[in-house]
């Protein structure tokens, strides 16, 4: 059976190799949660800053870690301190691109959470590649978390220096704020995080957002072997290659989605994207469900098109936030919000592992390992739905207040 690199250099088990990976998606939740308003207070600049040295010196303990066995370092270097650079540098680069785009916030917003999906895309092979050059004992992957840590930190750098909001009254030219303000659920008043967390519509908006993860989630974890298994009892049983073909184009509906459904929200207002990613989501879940392992190419297009609205979930909740409370704190209120993930990361592919795991158990095959779960996942996405519907304009006690100025009175 083959091992990865980590698992096998350092003689773990399956699941202490992927401690550093699970603790670093909490973190990732949990430092965007509580840095937000840091972010806010400090600016863009200092926040990359923060999430530059922390994402690379993450890497730089964890290859000392292996270097001299201590699998702790790792954890502690990849997981907690560099999950904090992950959370801190999600939510920088999103509430400043909001600010130089109020015009066409999901277009600003699909960009820069595009590029955080489409990293894997590049650090998937480079990581691959380096192994394969430096070799997987812990002499190579020290050497390859070296790399990483270098390396990130001088690209990341450029970002350190280039960034900055724009100056103090600037507008996009041609457009008003009161032009956007006729549009449904779009204030030009602002909320502070600590407001936004009272208001039911902060609430709903965390089922939305968790609900559709969960639902994307648990798919994109389980994506080579889900399809291998649905089709195994067919004439023409997918092969390990055409699986991983399989799960790179999941990655690139994911990085897609969070590009061109963002931007078409721009068009048709954020409730409405949401009511295509959980009504159509659920719609493909069924369709899924009910035409088993009949049709490979219909299995596949059924999942990219969930695997799309994942992504463009994702994308578009800053620009939803920023509609709903404005762009004053709303950075601090995305990483509040983003605790939502950090549930889904835990809730999807347990659903679709545990079920699974007990349909194989009791002697069953083929789809029927994953009937259970998809139907479970189309009333996670319904209620999700029912959520979005509730989603109103925010009440005035919670805007913030305005000084008395002879020009407002």
């Amino acid at each position: 059976m083959f091992k990865p690199p980590l698992e096998s250099s350092l003689g773990l088990s399956g699941t202490m190799s992927a401690l550093p990976f699970q603790l670093g998606i909490v973190m990732l939740g949990l430092s965007a949660a509580f840095g937000g308003t840091l972010v806010e207070r400090n600016g863009p600049r200092w926040a990359m800053f923060v999430s530059m040295t922390c994402f690379s010196s993450g890497f730089l303990l964890s290859a000392f870690g292996v270097a001299i066995g201590q699998f702790w370092l790792v954890v502690l270097g990849y997981g907690f301190i560099g999950g904090i650079g992950l959370g801190i540098g999600y939510i920088s680069p999103v509430s400043t691109l909001i600010k130089w785009f109020p015009d066409r916030p999901g277009m600003a917003t699909g960009i820069a959470i595009m590029g955080f999906g489409g990293g894997a895309l590049i650090a998937s092979p480079w990581s691959a590649g380096m192994l394969s050059t430096f070799g997987t004992d812990t002499t190579g992957i020290a050497q390859t978390f070296l790399v990483h840590g270098i390396v990130y930190a001088a690209f990341m750098s450029v970002g350190v220096l280039l960034v900055r909001v724009p100056p103090e009254g600037w507008l996009p030219q041609g457009w008003t704020p009161s032009r956007a303000a006729a549009k449904p659920l779009v204030t030009t008043a602002d909320v502070s995080a600590r407001n936004a967390i009272r208001t039911p519509q902060f609430w709903c908006l965390w089922i939305v957002l968790c609900l559709n993860v969960t639902a994307g989630i648990g798919i994109l974890e389980k994506a080579a072997p889900m399809i291998r298994d649905f089709f195994s009892g067919t004439a023409t049983p997918v092969a390990v290659g055409a699986a991983a073909g399989f799960v790179a184009l999941l990655s690139l509906a994911n990085m897609a989605g969070r590009f061109v459904w963002s931007s078409t929200s721009d068009l048709i207002g954020r409730k409405n994207i949401y009511r295509v990613y959980l009504g159509v989501g659920g719609l493909l879940y069924l369709t899924i469900a009910l035409a088993g392992d009949s049709s490979k190419p219909l299995f596949i297009m059924c999942t990219i098109g969930i695997l799309s609205f994942y992504g463009g979930g994702f994308a578009t909740v800053p620009a939803y936030l920023k509609d709903l409370f404005g762009t004053y704190q709303v950075g601090a209120i995305h990483g509040r919000l983003l605790t939502a993930w950090s549930v889904a990361g835990v809730l999807g592919p347990l659903i679709i592992n545990a079920i699974a795991d007990a349909q194989r158990a009791a002697g069953r095959s083929g789809p029927a390992l994953y009937t259970t779960s998809l139907y479970i996942m189309i009333a996670l996405l319904v209620i999700g739905f029912a959520a979005n519907e509730l989603i109103r304009p925010v009440a005035e006690k919670f805007h913030e207040r305005v000084p008395e100025t002879p020009a407002t009175r």
